[in-house]
C-alpha cells in the first residue's frame, strides 16, 4: 500500500512539474500586461496630457509635433515591452542632444509617466517593470 501511494505521489509531482514548465513558456509579455495596443495607447495619451498641463517640463516639448511624439513613443513602448513592434525612430541621444535636460526635470517626467500609468490603473508591479526597462535610457537623455 505504501509503495502504491508513493508511486502515486511521485507521478503527481512529475505531472505538476511538467505542467508547471509548460505554462512558463506561455507567459505574458510586459506589452500584454500593460494591456496591449489599447493599454499602451492609453498610457501615451495620458502621458501627453500630463506633459501638456505641466509648467515645469512643457518647454522641452513645446515645439514637438504631438502626432509624431505620440507615434514614436507608442512604437518605442511597444518595442521595449516585447510587443509586436520595432522602434524605427531616432536614437535617444539624437532626440535629446542640446535639450540640456536636468536630472530634476528627467525625474519629474518619470513621475508624469507614473501618474499616467496610475490613471490607466496599471499595477505598481507592472509600472516598476516598465520603468526598469526605460531606466537604462537615462544616460542618453540628461545633460546632453
Amino acid at each position: 500500500m505504501f509503495q502504491l501511494m508513493h508511486k502515486f505521489l511521485v507521478t503527481i509531482c512529475v505531472l505538476a512539474l511538467l505542467f508547471g514548465c509548460a505554462t512558463h513558456t506561455n507567459q505574458e509579455t510586459l506589452y500584454e500586461k500593460l494591456g496591449g495596443e489599447a493599454g499602451v495607447n492609453g498610457i501615451v495619451t495620458a502621458f501627453i496630457k500630463q506633459i501638456g498641463e505641466d509648467k515645469q517640463v512643457f518647454h522641452y516639448f513645446k515645439d514637438a509635433s504631438i502626432s509624431r511624439f505620440r507615434n514614436q513613443l507608442t512604437q518605442h513602448l511597444c518595442a521595449i515591452t516585447d510587443g509586436p513592434c520595432a522602434y524605427t525612430g531616432d536614437s535617444m541621444i539624437d532626440i535629446h542632444t542640446g535639450m540640456h535636460i536636468t536630472e530634476k526635470d528627467f525625474n519629474h517626467v518619470v513621475n508624469l509617466l507614473i501618474n499616467a500609468m496610475n490613471e490607466q490603473k496599471i499595477s505598481h508591479r507592472i509600472q516598476n517593470k516598465l520603468i526598469n526597462r526605460l531606466a537604462p535610457l537615462r544616460a542618453n537623455i540628461i545633460y546632453i
